[in-house]
């Protein structure tokens, strides 16, 4: 259920506290504060929708461009041989293709 924010008016007109309310979206807005039963009035505000991490951002993050614009060497496995074959990167030292303990050691020693 969402959570809606409403802010208590105290008898001199001014804003009281301000406090969270969980509700179904079918419910009227509340009237009173709960617990004092001052006037309130529901306090709206931008949604919380995240699109840092949407999977379009994450897919444009990763593509082969990106990889390579970043400086950094992407291998894909080949589900038949076992290999790791290189799909974006300009690095000279890091091959083409290459097996898994061959990965392995490079990876120790810092080249990938």
């Amino acid at each position: 259920m969402p959570t809606y924010v409403y802010q208590e008016i105290l008898p001199d007109g001014s804003d009281g506290e301000a406090f969270e309310y969980i509700q179904s979206m079918s419910e009227e807005a509340i009237k009173l504060h709960p617990k004092t039963g001052n006037p309130v009035r529901k306090v709206f505000h931008a949604p919380n929708v995240s699109s840092k991490y949407t999977e379009g951002s994450t897919k444009n993050k990763l593509s082969d461009e990106n990889v390579e614009k970043h400086g950094f060497t992407r291998y894909e496995k080949d589900k038949v041989t076992g290999r790791y074959n290189k799909t974006a990167g300009k690095d000279k030292r890091a091959p083409d293709v290459v097996d898994a303990n061959q990965l392995k050691k490079m990876q120790q020693k810092g080249i990938l």
